[in-house]
């Protein structure tokens, strides 16, 4: 009788998860097209009331975290140990990440050194002209933190609850990756043809979902496990073997993820531009260190007990359900 009422509860765990990840997906892109207005996503108007939006998500999204969630887990740990808000290990959990993915994106680093970009980064006035405006706001802080916080903090500890960490890891990104589909809205409303935006949004959820280079965003992943599978990226039409470990830290996620907002999809018509065929073939080949040393370097630079990160990792967390 234990045995089939602790199968019951863990199906209904189950189902509770799926319907409130599913959920969440819904009212976080519904929120954003509650208002009316004629304005498009990029217009100040239009931004502050998506940020009122998904203001309101952020408060909204750790109650379906709370009430999904085992009371053994509850007992044994907090919410906001849940949510990967805790003090211990903070500091290694904002710069090491961030690390990995600035080595990731060596190559676009590379070509904004030689364009003379990173001088404008100690340039005081350029930080100032850009918390100047709300869309800045919007892509390197608002974004991040509620995407994070809705699709990672609050999704992932419920699905664990279910799945393996392996289906976990892959589950999450696809509710990030479909949310993302409702920007075929924003192309029609300039314009764009609605099968044009149709399959441009569906190209853009499909490599949000797949694509290496938006792995980056994943770190709240929140557990030890490896993970082995074959990933698509953009630039290189091949299949290779990734290695991720999480150190179970929301702001780890999130300083990624504005990093790779700020930096954008690595752009390789720049590196075509250049007649020279040595400077063509160096920056190719940044591109392909950075990736292979990120994948290298992935597995020891995220070790959690490096973030003192003793809940999701080891099948502890596996252990406080059963």
């Amino acid at each position: 009788m234990e045995t089939q009422e602790l199968n019951n509860n863990n199906q209904y765990r189950c189902i509770y998860a799926i319907l409130s990840c599913l959920f969440l997906s819904i009212t976080y892109v519904a929120s954003l097209y509650v208002w009316s207005s004629p304005h498009t996503r990029e217009h100040s108007s239009t931004i502050k009331k998506r940020f009122f939006s998904v203001f309101i998500m952020a408060l909204i999204s750790p109650v379906f975290l709370y009430f999904g969630m085992s009371n053994k887990v509850l007992e044994k740990v907090t919410i906001w140990e849940l949510l990967g808000l805790k003090w211990s290990g903070l500091l290694q959990a904002i710069f090491i990440p961030l690390i990995l993915t600035m080595i990731l994106f060596l190559g676009p680093l590379c070509l904004q050194g030689l364009n003379g970009q990173w001088k404008l980064y100690f340039e005081p006035m350029y930080w100032i002209g850009n918390a100047r405006t709300l869309i800045w706001w919007r892509n390197l802080v608002v974004a991040p933190l509620s995407e994070e916080w809705t699709f990672r903090a609050c999704m992932l500890p419920l699905l664990l609850q279910c799945f393996s960490p392996t289906a976990a890891i892959f589950i999450c990104p696809l509710f990030f990756g479909v949310a993302h589909f409702h920007h075929v809205v924003e192309r029609t409303k300039v314009g764009m043809e609605l099968k044009s935006a149709v399959i441009l949004s569906s190209t853009l959820s499909i490599c949000i979902y797949h694509d290496i280079w938006s792995v980056c965003s994943f770190f709240i992943c929140q557990n030890r496990f490896i993970i082995y599978s074959f990933i698509r990226t953009k630039f290189f039409n091949k299949s290779f073997t990734v290695s991720t470990f999480f150190p179970g830290h929301f702001v780890a996620p999130f300083a990624a993820h504005s990093f790779c907002n700020h930096m954008g999809f690595p752009d390789l018509t720049e590196v075509l531009a250049y007649n020279n065929f040595l400077k063509r073939a160096g920056f190719f080949s940044l591109f392909v260190i950075g990736l292979v040393a990120w994948c290298f370097l992935l597995t020891p630079l995220t070790n959690p007990t490096w973030f003192n990160n003793n809940l999701f990792w080891d099948k502890n967390f596996l252990q406080l359900i059963t």
